[in-house]
This record gives C-alpha cells, sequence and structure tokens, in this order.
C-alpha cells in the first residue's frame, strides 16, 4: 500500500479544473463562457477517471479539446484582479517572503527524492521510489499553497480565484507538452527514428565521428523546434541517429551521448513557440507586445549552449 501516489495527484488536478469549469459557467461576462467551460471540464474529467475511461474515448476528448481551442472557443478570464498598486503594496508588505513558496518545490521535490522514497512502515509505504520525483514536486506544490496562504493571509476562495485565473491566461497552451510528447513516442513507435538514420546517412558522411554528433545534435535541437519538447524528440533522433551512428557505429557512451543529447534539444526548447508554455506564455503574462520576445533574447545563448554541447559531446563520447 502507498500513501502518496501520482493517481492522487492527478485527481486533485481534475477537481481543481472542474472547479474552473464550474466558475466559468457561472460567470455570464465572460467572452467564451461554454467553450472555456466544456474545455477545462472534459480535461478535469481525464485527469480524475483516466484509468476509468477506455483509451479510445480519451482519444475523442482530445479531438473535442483540440476543436474547441482551434476554432477559438477557449477565452481569456473575465475576472477581476487586484490592481498594480495593490500588487506593489502586497510586494513590500511581504518582501523576499513572497519566494518562499516558490523555493519549497524544488526543496520538497529533493528531500522527497532522497529520504520520502524511503520511508515505510511494514507493507505501507509513503512515496513509490519509482515515481518519487514527480509525486514529490505534486507535494512540493500542495506544501507551497499552504505556505503561500500562511504567508499573505489571503482568503480560502484566493486559491480557487487565482488558479481560475491564471489557468484560463494561460489557454490551451497548458496541455501542449503532454500533446507533443505523446506525439513523440507515436514518431517512435511508427519508426520516424529508422527513416530519419536513412536519410542522415544518404545525405551527411556520417562515418566519421564528427559528423555523426554533429547530426545529433543538430537533429535533437531541430526535432525539439518542430516538437516544443526535448522529451518527444529525444525517443526519434537517440533511436534514429544517436544509436545507430554514435553507439554502435564508432562505439560512443550511450549515457554521455544521452544526456548532452538532451541538453541539446533544451536548446531548440528555447527557439521555438511551439514551447507555448515556456515562450509564448511568459510573454502573455507580461503583456509584452512582441508574442516572441522571449525567443528573441534566449536565441543568442541557446545556439552558443547547442554549439558547446556538440564539442563536449565529440570530446568526451568516444574517450569515456
Amino acid at each position: 500500500m502507498t500513501l502518496l501516489t501520482l493517481e492522487r495527484f492527478y485527481v486533485l488536478a481534475g477537481l481543481m479544473l472542474g472547479v474552473i469549469a464550474v466558475r466559468i459557467a457561472a460567470d455570464p461576462r465572460h467572452g467564451r463562457r461554454v467553450g472555456s467551460a466544456v474545455f477545462w471540464g472534459l480535461l478535469g474529467v481525464i485527469f480524475v477517471a483516466g484509468r476509468a475511461i477506455p483509451p479510445v474515448v480519451t482519444g475523442y476528448i482530445l479531438l473535442v479539446l483540440v476543436a474547441l481551442a482551434a476554432l477559438g472557443r477557449v477565452g481569456t478570464p473575465s475576472e477581476e484582479t487586484t490592481s498594480r498598486d495593490e500588487r506593489l503594496a502586497h510586494a513590500q508588505r511581504l518582501g523576499n517572503r513572497v519566494f518562499w513558496p516558490a523555493l519549497m518545490i524544488p526543496a520538497t521535490a529533493v528531500a522527497g527524492t532522497l529520504v520520502l522514497s524511503r520511508l515505510h512502515w511494514g507493507e505501507v509505504r509513503l512515496i513509490l521510489p519509482g515515481n518519487a520525483a514527480v509525486v514529490s514536486v505534486g507535494l512540493g506544490a500542495a506544501v507551497a499553497l499552504l505556505l503561500a496562504m500562511r504567508i499573505t493571509r489571503a482568503r480560502a476562495q484566493a486559491p480557487a480565484a487565482e488558479g481560475s485565473r491564471l489557468v484560463q491566461t494561460v489557454g490551451w497552451a497548458l496541455i501542449l507538452p503532454q500533446l507533443l510528447a505523446a506525439l513523440g513516442g507515436l514518431f517512435a513507435r511508427a519508426g520516424v527514428g529508422e527513416t530519419v538514420a536513412g536519410i542522415v546517412a544518404q545525405v551527411l558522411p556520417t562515418q566519421y565521428p564528427a559528423v555523426a554528433v554533429a547530426a545529433y545534435c543538430l537533429g535533437m535541437a531541430l526535432f525539439t523546434v518542430c516538437l516544443g519538447n526535448a522529451f518527444a524528440a529525444f525517443p526519434v533522433v537517440t533511436l534514429g541517429v544517436g544509436l545507430p551512428l554514435i553507439v554502435h557505429g564508432h562505439g560512443g557512451n550511450p549515457a554521455i551521448m544521452a544526456a548532452l543529447g538532451m541538453l541539446s534539444g533544451y536548446c531548440g526548447t528555447l527557439l521555438t513557440p511551439m514551447a507555448a508554455n515556456f515562450n509564448v506564455v511568459p510573454a502573455m503574462l507580461l503583456e509584452l507586445d512582441d508574442r516572441h520576445a522571449v525567443i528573441r533574447a534566449q536565441a543568442p545563448v541557446a545556439l552558443a549552449v547547442l554549439a558547446v554541447n556538440a564539442l563536449l559531446m565529440y570530446a568526451c563520447v568516444y574517450r569515456f
């Protein structure tokens, strides 16, 4: 028996989405009330009852979510928030304490992974070791919420109201990482990696170790730009380029290749609007005129880190 499981946190997230859907449905001022309520309500159903729903039904629900987002039926919140002067007053009152809840999440995640996953009372475990990191992040979020309410002295309904406003502001981009990760899995199962390997072998002189490394690092970055998620690009590019060319072809170290390959993929994340939660949502939240301002600021660093990753991989992957 396990006390804290990933499914329990999924249920909590689904219930929160259900609360958001109810708030939207009850708000006559919302410009996209019906579409937004249905969108967040259906997403909440997937989180709460995902294991009980047949996969084909979940697939149809996802199609409905995509249709609502594509048709522009998911709108932004109409709920009023605090004014700029009020936020400045709160910031001055709280000082650096405002950062404590945010720091609590990684602190709890580390503690949970290293310590809490080892706690058990006979057959009863607190956290399963295999899910320790993800469950600890969820636990950290819950602890951070309680700490934030304690520090700010917010009312009990504040998390629902502000959470609803933030989720609606982010919009459909909230589920984009999960969809893109699933797309990467589909590409891997469909054999896209083998096709990519054949194309790379025909176009580039991969008999040279340096070319194989460059193809892998650039491939990770480019596929991440297209998919918006390095986790989605990783199985495709690693199975199609990394393993056959670097590991099997030239005897490279798979651990070094995979680690630096993921870093190369993250460089692509900094360069693409497909990674909406990283690059588009911040511009929306900050109300920037240029929706691609974040990408423009990150591009020089991303390209420099990508070049360093490729050089570091070539220096290490064949020697250690």
